[in-house]
């Protein structure tokens, strides 16, 4: 009789081994960023835009898989019975049951040697500074020359151009030919810089060449190339490729565009940009017009100001003012003086009455004169039974004087009247 174990053993489901083996292959970190070589076959295009193939080798083969949104940028390096490198991530699929690689990147093979020197130029030129930000110029807004180093034959000059024509067409473009493929293409694209630089003096050169596999772009690797564009006495626009592609140009230049033609818009204002600008410029013309003309005005007032103070017109008003001022003041003092002269009059008058002869009369006094007129002073003057004239106050009447005298100062005098009495 068969002994029962005394513990159960777990049973799997086949989803649930699968899905403990997708685990396991997707958490190891190497499998997750492989590279793998060997050759396209089952390549298939549906419907859904996923691409599925399979690269084998003579032993063994891998289910692979580019998702939709990276299906247009790798599809155009797949052809049936190709020799590729293909970069992902291994999974599995699980209702099949089947281990795939998930492709993100793809090269063709032999390009991992040429990636290798890439990798170890581009440390090295990074490591000496070529690549720092801080040494990368800044791109004119309004270039007014711009040079183009590329093929004369190629596509990349014609859609350089189109953009240009576009966008910025009052840009003077200057074409350095040179061969951008090839053993002679590092040597002329120097050249080519070298004669823009020296002759040309351009605002902004752009550097382009349509895409291509790594072999054609190569010539865009060499460090004769970059130090070229690095030593570019007008800023470098890179334009090489397609939007995937990187080459050391693109590094080492001020200004990194994905395609020939985004090299060409990046290097120039748009229209609306331009209108914008314009726009712009004569608002600011227009206050600055209007700020000059407020200055002038204001400038002219002031010196109208100063010329009405100095005018003619402004000093006789200021003199018949101050005629006006002196006439009064002149009458002040004529009025000051004449009351002056009243008061002093009124004293002299005063004075004068007090001295009159007349005023003496008044209290009494009379006034002797002989008939002759002249005035008796003294006793010494009278004849006895003269005839004197006595001047009072409110008349004069005739008197005889009858000399009498009393000591050397009374006499007696009678007159008329007295006389016949």
């Amino acid at each position: 009789m068969t002994q029962l174990p005394i513990f159960s053993i777990p049973v799997w489901t086949v989803s649930e081994i699968t899905r403990y083996l997708r685990e396991i292959l997707e958490s190891d970190e190497l499998l997750q960023d492989v590279w793998v070589l060997g050759e396209v076959s089952n390549l298939s295009r549906p419907t859904s835009g996923h691409i599925y193939f399979t690269i084998k080798d003579s032993r063994s083969a891998l289910r692979c898989v580019i998702w939709r949104n990276s299906a247009p940028r790798l599809s155009n390096a797949l052809r049936e019975g190709q020799a590729v490198e293909v970069h992902g991530g291994i999974g599995v699929y699980e209702t099949a049951g089947q281990y795939q690689l998930y492709v993100d990147l793809i090269r063709p093979a032999g390009e991992g040697a040429l990636y290798q020197q890439f990798m170890r130029l581009k440390a090295r030129l990074e490591a000496e500074g070529l690549f720092d930000e801080e040494r990368k110029r800044p791109i004119p807004t309004w270039p007014k020359r711009i040079g183009v180093v590329t093929s004369p034959t190629g596509a990349a000059l014609q859609d350089v151009l189109n953009i240009l024509r576009r966008r910025f067409p009052i840009a003077e473009v200057v074409l350095s030919p040179t061969a951008v493929q090839g053993e002679e293409a590092p040597a002329g694209i120097i050249s080519a810089l070298q004669s823009l630089n020296e002759y040309v003096h351009p605002d902004v050169i752009l550097v382009v060449r349509g895409g291509g596999s790594i072999e054609d772009l190569w010539a865009f690797n060499d460090e004769r190339v970059a130090r070229a564009i690095a030593a570019s006495t007008a800023p470098v626009i890179s334009g090489v490729g397609h939007e995937t592609d990187f080459t050391i140009a693109d590094f080492v230049s001020d200004l990194r565009a994905p395609t020939p033609t985004a090299a060409a818009e990046l290097a120039t204002p748009s229209r609306q940009e331009l209108l914008a600008a314009i726009d712009n410029q004569n608002k600011r013309i227009k206050q600055a017009v209007a700020e000059r003309l407020f200055s002038f005005r204001m400038r002219l007032q002031r010196e109208n100001n100063r010329l009405k103070a100095r005018s003619p017109f402004s000093q006789i008003r200021s003199l018949r003012q101050r005629i006006d001022e002196l006439n009064r003041q002149i009458g002040t003092q004529f009025e000051h003086l004449l009351q002056m002269r009243r008061l002093s009059l009124q004293s002299l008058m005063k004075q004068l009455y007090s001295l009159n002869p007349l005023a003496v009369l008044q209290r009494g006094y009379a006034i002797l004169s002989r008939p002759d007129g002249e005035v008796i002073k003294s006793v010494q003057q009278i004849e006895t039974n003269t005839l004197l004239n006595a001047q009072l106050s409110d008349g004069s009447v005739p008197i005889l004087a009858r000399p009498k005298v009393i000591g050397n100062t009374w006499i007696e005098i009678q007159n008329e009247e007295s006389k016949s009495q």
